[in-house]
């Protein structure tokens, strides 16, 4: 009997630098997708433009090209692709959608993208429908925002990473260093157990659910555990993303002020690209800076954690045997800002402005229907019943306050380093 043959499998992050690179070197050197007309104001700009066949034939194009790339995503990770290609085209249709919701003149007019619209649309479907556990464990929501990301790094200019990024390091050392103490002291003070209150002082303070991943692995959490404040982060980042951009015009806040406090407070890497959008260019790359910046700490911040619990936990001779070493901060690194900023090389000493200005247009649209769709996924995946059980109001109520204590904190010091 022959012995089964093991599969193949890249790291997670790893693979959407390939495929981030894939899609840079194909809009390059091969083929350079159009860009599908979305934009409507009545019945007859839906028939002559958005459902015009030339229209329908880039869409369907995009299509292909979308599943082609999370094909090979999914062969890559190891998932099955089988339940992939059944369940990308219904995440795309629910996609394109929320895209033409929000090509709407009006729509446009109030300052909506797509993004808002994917996650309710998946939120609506995820929690009153019963979606099965396939359905869910093919959704590849962190593959399709990592895939955006990468792309991002094309529309940032390094220039644009030498003014901003100091600052950005600044703050994200004060605010993660603040917010973790802060946010430990009152899981503790609210007698929330050790390994919720690590993972909640984690994900609150650096990048969401990254942050909560590596510090769950640090620390070898309960994967229920986890999930639940994977789940507080998702929910909670919908109304940050919402509403702090209102707030920021409502007051009038500097772009640049604006986009270092939604990068610094917002927790998930997606909902802040969505967030800086709404408010404009400068805030998104300012944004985008700060929230790497806090990503880059990611793999200090989880050798210290496996270091503190390491030595505080030690009771049990697996614990023992697990000595911490500076090989985890390289584990715990997320590999996908490697990505972000080599592309971000590339298109700042590598390209000429002819050739940015030609994919420009392009690369932006790809961009932002990954996110799209990864916001769909974000959608299908999060059930709000999670946050109202009877035995995580503590956890909750922690994470609450914590975050508001973010805020403000991060509103505070985006002034005292980002307004002119």
């Amino acid at each position: 009997m022959s012995a089964k043959t093991k599969q193949f499998t890249l790291h997670e992050d790893w693979t959407v630098v390939l495929l981030g690179f894939l899609i840079i070197g194909v809009s390059l050197f091969l083929f350079l997708p159009a860009v599908p007309v979305f934009k409507w104001s009545g019945i007859t700009d839906l028939q002559n433009d958005v459902f015009e066949s030339g229209n329908l034939q880039i869409i369907f194009l995009q299509f292909i090209y979308f599943i082609s790339i999370g094909t090979i995503g999914a062969f890559l990770i190891g998932k099955s692709v089988k339940n992939f290609l059944v369940v990308f085209p219904v995440v795309y249709v629910l996609t394109l959608i929320s895209l033409l919701i929000a090509g709407n003149t009006f729509v446009k007019g109030i300052n909506l993208e797509a993004v808002i619209f994917s996650l309710i649309i998946g939120l609506v479907i995820g929690n009153f429908f019963r979606l099965p556990e396939w359905f869910r464990t093919a959704l590849s929501t962190e593959v399709f925002v990592k895939i955006g990301l990468v792309l991002l790094g094309t529309s940032i200019i390094f220039s644009d990473i030498l003014k901003a990024g100091s600052f950005g390091l600044f703050q994200a050392l004060v605010v993660v260093l603040s917010v973790w103490y802060f946010a430990f002291w009152l899981c503790r003070k609210l007698n929330v157990d050790e390994e919720l209150t690590m993972m909640i002082s984690s994900a609150v303070s650096i990048c969401g659910v990254s942050a909560a991943i590596a510090t769950s692995g640090a620390i070898k959490g309960d994967s229920k555990k986890l999930s639940y404040v994977i789940s507080m982060v998702l929910v909670t980042a919908v109304p940050m993303m919402i509403f702090m951009p209102m707030i920021a015009r409502y007051f009038n806040f500097p772009e640049e002020v604006t986009g270092a406090w939604l990068g610094g407070s917002i927790d998930t890497s997606g909902a802040v690209v969505a967030s800086g959008t709404l408010v404009g260019e400068t805030a998104l790359k300012i944004s985008t800076i700060v929230k790497f910046s806090q990503n880059v700490l990611l793999g200090l911040a989880a050798f210290a954690i496996s270091v503190y619990w390491t030595y505080t936990n030690n009771t049990s001779s697996e614990a023992a045997d697990s000595k911490p070493t500076l090989r985890i901060i390289w584990e715990r690194f997320p590999k996908f800002v490697i990505g972000f900023i080599a592309a971000s090389v590339v298109f700042s000493f590598l390209l000429t402005p002819e050739v940015r200005d030609n994919v420009k247009d392009s690369l932006k649209n790809l961009q932002g229907l990954w996110f799209a769709l990864a916001f769909t996924s974000i959608g299908l995946e999060t059930n709000f019943k999670d946050l109202f059980s009877n035995t995580s109001k503590k956890p909750l109520y922690a994470f609450l306050i914590a975050q508001l204590f973010n805020i403000i904190l991060t509103l505070l010091i985006a002034f005292l380093l980002f307004s002119k």
